[in-house]
C-alpha cells in the first residue's frame, strides 16, 4: 500500500507507522506503538548485557628485592584472583639505582609466572615499559 494510505491506518488506529527494514524492496513498516516497541528493545539489550561476562585485570605490584615470604603472599593473592576468573598484571617496579639492574630481575617475574602455572598460562611476556616491567596471566581453560 502506499506511504499515505499506511500513515492514514497508522492515525486512525492512534498507532505509529514504524519502519522496520529500509533497504528491502519495497520498505516494510509496522502499524505498532513505538514508545512500547522502543521498551522491548531496551529490554532485550540489557537481558543481553547479563549473559555477557566481564574479565578484570587484577595488578600485583612488586619491587626486585622482594623477600621470599613477601612473594609467597603476592602469589597467593595472583592465585585467589585467577581462580575467581580475573586476569592478573604482575608489576615490577624499579626504583633509582634499581634501574641498572632491571634486565638481571626478569627472573623474578619468570618465577611468578612458573610458581603459578598449573592454574594459569603467560599471556604476555615480561615487558619493560619505563620503571616497570610486567608480565600478563590468564586463568588456564
Amino acid at each position: 500500500m502506499s506511504a499515505r494510505e499506511a500513515q492514514l491506518r497508522a492515525a486512525d488506529a492512534d498507532l505509529d507507522l514504524v519502519l522496520v527494514s529500509p533497504n528491502a524492496k519495497p520498505p516494510v513498516c509496522k502499524i505498532i506503538n513505538y514508545g512500547k516497541y522502543r521498551y522491548e528493545l531496551a529490554r532485550r539489550e540489557k537481558e543481553s548485557r547479563k549473559k555477557q561476562k566481564t574479565i578484570t585485570v587484577k595488578e600485583i605490584r612488586m619491587s626486585p628485592n622482594i623477600g621470599e615470604n613477601d612473594l609467597l603472599t603476592k602469589i597467593n593473592h595472583a592465585r585467589r584472583f585467577l581462580t575467581k576468573g580475573d586476569k592478573v598484571k604482575v608489576v615490577l617496579r624499579f626504583r633509582g639505582r634499581e634501574m641498572a639492574h632491571a634486565r638481571e630481575c626478569k627472573h623474578v617475574l619468570e618465577n611468578f609466572a612458573e610458581r603459578l602455572s598449573d592454574i594459569s598460562s603467560v599471556e604476555k611476556k615480561p615487558k619493560m615499559e619505563g620503571r616497570t616491567m610486567s608480565i600478563f596471566l590468564a586463568p588456564a581453560k
